[in-house]
């Protein structure tokens, strides 16, 4: 088999997943294959699978892990993951991730590493309900880690809003769902000697040199 870098990126959502992905593919030299990127990319393309992925978006629906399966199939066939991937946000279930192994596998690809980032869920319930939003810039604060100069009010004085997925009400279930989700992913990529577990308290620079030490680098 090849000597290429592919890599499962697991973590809870506010875990920090998204940033530390994006440092291990610029220290690797790989892209990050991300489902969110390729449902978006597909939708625009107009083609077939993306008219299916449209309707079924449009509709409120879950994209079924068949078309999930479609979509990476063809985002790994590219020629810009020869040197390696890391994939964020798939798989999400044991189904998903033994229809990825069967894939992998007719695709002449192994896995190399599966990092699971690891924040317990009170910590990510204060990162997210912390998060506050400029109005207009976007801007993202934090209540307690990145402050606002103001109480109720960021930069030049525009007004902060707290997004409607970042109160408790939604973050609790979300997590939930992970832990139900993904706690047999952690023990089946365990028994194949591939997990990896990582810390994700600290600072970023922190976590990424365990992430990097995690995987051998």
């Amino acid at each position: 088999m090849s000597s290429a870098q592919n890599l499962i990126f697991l973590g809870p959502p506010g875990a920090g997943k998204g940033t530390q992905a994006k440092r291990l593919c610029a220290r690797l030299g790989v892209p990050q294959v991300s489902t969110g990127d390729m449902l978006r990319e597909a939708k625009a393309s107009g083609s077939e699978l993306g008219r299916q992925v449209a309707e079924i978006m449009k509709l409120g629906g879950l994209v079924s892990d068949e078309i999930v399966i479609d979509l990476v199939r063809e985002r790994l066939g590219r020629a810009d993951v020869a040197p390696g991937f890391v994939l964020d946000g798939f798989p999400r279930t044991l189904g998903q991730a033994e229809a990825l192994d069967r894939l992998l596998q007719t695709l002449g690809k192994d896995l190399t590493h599966v990092v699971q980032l690891e924040v317990r869920d009170d910590l990510i319930l204060e990162r997210i309900t912390g998060r506050r939003q400029g109005e207009t810039t976007g801007r993202i604060y934090h209540l307690k880690y990145d402050p606002p100069p103001f109480a109720d009010r960021g930069e030049g004085g525009e007004r902060l809003i707290q997004r409607p997925d970042d109160v408790e009400e939604v973050v609790q279930p979300r997590l939930a769902l992970y832990a139900a989700q993904t706690a047999p992913l952690v023990a089946y990529y365990a028994d194949k000697g591939l997990l990896r577990r990582v810390d994700g308290v600290g600072s970023l620079d922190e976590v990424t040199q365990r992430l990097y030490h995690a995987v051998g680098l």
